[in-house]
C-alpha cells in the first residue's frame, strides 16, 4: 500500500480524500494557490505545497507544478478528486514516466470517454442506449444552425470535454443556436482549455439518472446502483438522491448492465459514473462517462456502506474488488443536497467573502457534512462556489427527507449569501415529495428565481410565536437594569402585535418555566427553549414540537427563516401598531438607468458603445464569475451616456458599469 498520496485538487473534495487516507494510515500532500494559502485542506494535510497564483489555469491546472510537488515530497500516487486534472490524460501519462501512480483509470480510458464525440461512438458499438445526434466537431456558428436544422429543434450543444454544466446550451431556433455556440464553446475553453462543440437531439422533460460502477485491474466490474440527479439548475446538479424514486428493478439491472458493458469496452479501472437521460417511459440514453470521483458520492457510500475513495486507493495499488455484484445491496435511502455560496434573491448570483459564521449540523448517524471551509475563511471568486455538501440518511425517502429538512433549518452560514433557503423549499415542493421530477424542474417551477420571502410558511404562528417569546425575553431582559427609581420599574407588557407581511397579530406573551406562553388567534402556544440572546439559531420546541428557526435582530425586527421561508417581523406595542399604519412607505430609488455588476467578477465583453441607442432586453457585457459567463441585458430602453469599465477589468457587486440616459 502507497506511504504517501498528493491530492491534486481543493476544497471540499480534497479534505473528502484526506479522510479516508488518513483512516488507511497514509500520509498525505496538499497542494494550494495564492487564495488557498489558508484553506482546510491544508491545514488537514500533513504537508502542503504552493504551486502558483489564484486562477487555475496558472496552479491547479499546471501538471508540471503538481508533478514537480510528488517528486519534491516523495508522494507515490495522486488523487485528482474531481475536476481540475481528473479527467486530463496528458496528467495521467506525466505521472506514469515519472513512476508515480494515477489514483484512476487508465488513459485510453480516460480519453475514450473524456471526449463526448469519442464516447458516443463507443457506446454504439458497446450495445449502449445513446441519443441522436451529431458527433462530428462543429466548426462555427452557422454549421451548428445546418446541424440543429438536420436533426430538429430543441437540440443541446456541448463541449466535447465538458462536465459540471459548463459548455453546454440548449437551443429552440437558430438565433439561440449561433449564441449557445459562442457561449458553450467559451466556458468550455475556460474551464478545459478545448472549445470543441457537438450537438445532440434535446430530449424533453428528461430525468437524469447515472449509475456508479467500479473496476480493478483483475477484468473484475460492478455497478453500485444509480443515483437520481434530475434537480438541477444550468445543468448544474443541485440535489441528488439513491436509489432514484423512478426506477424499477428491471430497469436498474438494465441501466447497470450497460454502464457495466461500456466500462468493459475501454478496459476500465477505478471509479466512474455512466450518465443516462431517462424518458417518461423509463426509455434510457447514454449521456456520458466521467472517469473519476463524482461530487455526489456520498449517497452511494450511505446506501451501499462502502467508502469509494478507499476504494479507488486499494483498486489503484493492484488490489482486487473485495465484492461481487452479487454483493452489492440497498439499504435505506440517502439525498444530498449541495450547499453554495450564491444569492437565491438575485438569480443565484455567486457570492464571496469571508465566511463571517459558520455552524453546519453536528453530524451523527443520520447526518453527513463534507465540507471544504471553515469560519473565518473566504469563499473566492475564482473557484466553484461551493460551500458544502449535507448529506442524510434514513431508512426510506420520507425518513432521509425529514433529517434533510431538519438540518437544512440548524445549518448556520453569515458573511456570504447561500442557497440553504432554496434547498429547504425544494424538500417542501410537491414535485420533489411525490418524486415527480425532470431536469426542468427548477426552471418551470421558479423561471423568476427564488426568494424565500415569496414561500408562504405551512404554519405562520411558527414565526409568530417564536418572534414574540424572543421579543419578550429581550424586554424581560432590559427591564432588569440596575438603578432604577422605587415604585417606577420597568414593566414589561403581556400585550403585543406582530406585524408580518403587513398583517397585524395580536399576542400575549406569558413568562413561564422553560420558556413562554404565547396566547395568538384563540389558541396558546406553549414555546420552549434554551435559547440565549445573541444566537443565530432558535432551537425549542412548540407545543412539544421541535423546531429550528434561523434568526437575525436588528432592535424590534427580526428576520426569521425555517423550512424555506423568510418573513421579516416586527414586534410593537398595540399603540405603536397603530401608529405604524399612517408611516409612509419610502420608495426604493430608480436604478435603471444604470447597469450593475450583479456579482463580483471579470468584464469579459462590453457589446455596446457611447452614444448607441439600445432597447429593453438588449446584450450589453458579459462578466464572468466561478467559471461561468453571465450576460447583463438592459433593463429599458435609453442611449449609453458612459461606458465606467473596459474589457478585462475585476468587478464588484454593485458597480456600475455604464449608464444610460
Amino acid at each position: 500500500m502507497f506511504d504517501k498520496i498528493l491530492i491534486a485538487n481543493r476544497g471540499e473534495i480534497a479534505c473528502r480524500v484526506i479522510k479516508s487516507a488518513r483512516n488507511m494510515g497514509i500520509k498525505t500532500v496538499a497542494v494550494y494557490s495564492d487564495a488557498d494559502r489558508g484553506a482546510l485542506h491544508v491545514r488537514m494535510a500533513d504537508e502542503a505545497v504552493h504551486i502558483g497564483p489564484a486562477a487555475s489555469a496558472q496552479s491547479y491546472l499546471l501538471k508540471d507544478k503538481i508533478l514537480q510537488a510528488c517528486l519534491d515530497t516523495g508522494a507515490q500516487a495522486v488523487h485528482p478528486g474531481y475536476g481540475f486534472l481528473s479527467e486530463n490524460s496528458g496528467f495521467c501519462q506525466s505521472l506514469a514516466a515519472a513512476g508515480i501512480t494515477f489514483i484512476g483509470p487508465n488513459t485510453h480510458a480516460i480519453e475514450a470517454m473524456g471526449d463526448k464525440i469519442t464516447s458516443k461512438k463507443l457506446a454504439d458499438e458497446a450495445g449502449v442506449n445513446t441519443i441522436p445526434g451529431c458527433t462530428d466537431v462543429i466548426r462555427d456558428g452557422e454549421h451548428a444552425v445546418k446541424i440543429a436544422n438536420e436533426i430538429g429543434y430543441p437540440v443541446m450543444l456541448k463541449a466535447t470535454a465538458g462536465g459540471g454544466g459548463k459548455g453546454m446550451r440548449m437551443a429552440r431556433n437558430d438565433d439561440e443556436c449561433r449564441d449557445g455556440f459562442e457561449r458553450a464553446g467559451n466556458e468550455a475553453r475556460s474551464s478545459f482549455g478545448d472549445d470543441r462543440i457537438f450537438i445532440e437531439k434535446f430530449i424533453e422533460d428528461p430525468r437524469h439518472i447515472e449509475i456508479q460502477i467500479m473496476a480493478d485491474s483483475h477484468g473484475n466490474t460492478i455497478y453500485l446502483n444509480e443515483r437520481e440527479c434530475s434537480l438541477q439548475r444550468r445543468h448544474q446538479k443541485v440535489i441528488e438522491e439513491a436509489p432514484s424514486p423512478f426506477l424499477d428493478a428491471k430497469t436498474r439491472k438494465k441501466m447497470g448492465a450497460q454502464a457495466v458493458a461500456l466500462a468493459k469496452a475501454v478496459n476500465y479501472e477505478s471509479a466512474g459514473t455512466v450518465e443516462f437521460i431517462v424518458d417518461k417511459q423509463r426509455n434510457f440514453y447514454f449521456l456520458e462517462m466521467n472517469t473519476r470521483l463524482q461530487v455526489e458520492h456520498p449517497v452511494t457510500e450511505l446506501i451501499t456502506g462502502i467508502d469509494l475513495v478507499e476504494l479507488m486507493i486499494r483498486v489503484a495499488d493492484g488490489e482486487k474488488l473485495p465484492i461481487a455484484q452479487a454483493d452489492v445491496g440497498i439499504n435505506g435511502w440517502a439525498i444530498e443536497s449541495r450547499v453554495y455560496a450564491e444569492d437565491p434573491f438575485r438569480n443565484f448570483l455567486p457570492s464571496t467573502g469571508r465566511l463571517v459564521y459558520y455552524r453546519p449540523p453536528e453530524e451523527d448517524k443520520h447526518v453527513r457534512v463534507d465540507t471544504g471551509v471553515y469560519e473565518g475563511g473566504e469563499v473566492s471568486m475564482y473557484y466553484d462556489p461551493m460551500i458544502a455538501k449535507l448529506i442524510t440518511y434514513g431508512a426510506d425517502r420520507e425518513e432521509a427527507t425529514a433529517h434533510m429538512r431538519t438540518a437544512l433549518d440548524r445549518f448556520l452560514i453569515r458573511g456570504v449569501s447561500s442557497n440553504l433557503s432554496f434547498l429547504s423549499a425544494l424538500m417542501v415542493h410537491p414535485r420533489f415529495v411525490d418524486g415527480n421530477m425532470s431536469t426542468n424542474m427548477i426552471g418551470e417551477e421558479y423561471p423568476d428565481g427564488f426568494h424565500p420571502a415569496d414561500l408562504p410558511h405551512e404554519d405562520p404562528a411558527t414565526f409568530i410565536t417564536v418572534a414574540a417569546a424572543m421579543l419578550r425575553g429581550h424586554r424581560d431582559r432590559a427591564a432588569q437594569i440596575d438603578g432604577q427609581v422605587s415604585g417606577h420599574e420597568r414593566l414589561v407588557p403581556e400585550d403585543w402585535v406582530v406585524v408580518m407581511d403587513d398583517q397585524h397579530h395580536p399576542v400575549s406573551v406569558v413568562p413561564v418555566e422553560g420558556g413562554h406562553d404565547v396566547h395568538y388567534n384563540g389558541s396558546t402556544y406553549a414555546v420552549r427553549s434554551k435559547w440565549e440572546f445573541g444566537q443565530h439559531l432558535f432551537n425549542g420546541s412548540i407545543n412539544g414540537k421541535k423546531v429550528f428557526v434561523q434568526v437575525e435582530r436588528n432592535e424590534q425586527t427580526y428576520r426569521l427563516l425555517h423550512g424555506g421561508s423568510q418573513a421579516d417581523v416586527w414586534i410593537l406595542t398595540p399603540r405603536a401598531a397603530e401608529l405604524l399604519k399612517y408611516m409612509p412607505v419610502k420608495a426604493a430609488p430608480d436604478m435603471s438607468k444604470y447597469l450593475l455588476s450583479p456579482m463580483p467578477g471579470l468584464l469579459v465583453s462590453v457589446a455596446v458603445k457611447e452614444g448607441d441607442a439600445v432597447n429593453a432586453g438588449d446584450e450589453l457585457a458579459v462578466v464572468e464569475a466561478m467559471k461561468m459567463e453571465n450576460t447583463l441585458y438592459a433593463a429599458r430602453d435609453g442611449i449609453v451616456a458612459s461606458i465606467h469599465f473596459k474589457t478585462g477589468a475585476s468587478l464588484a457587486v454593485g458597480d456600475k458599469i455604464m449608464e444610460l440616459e
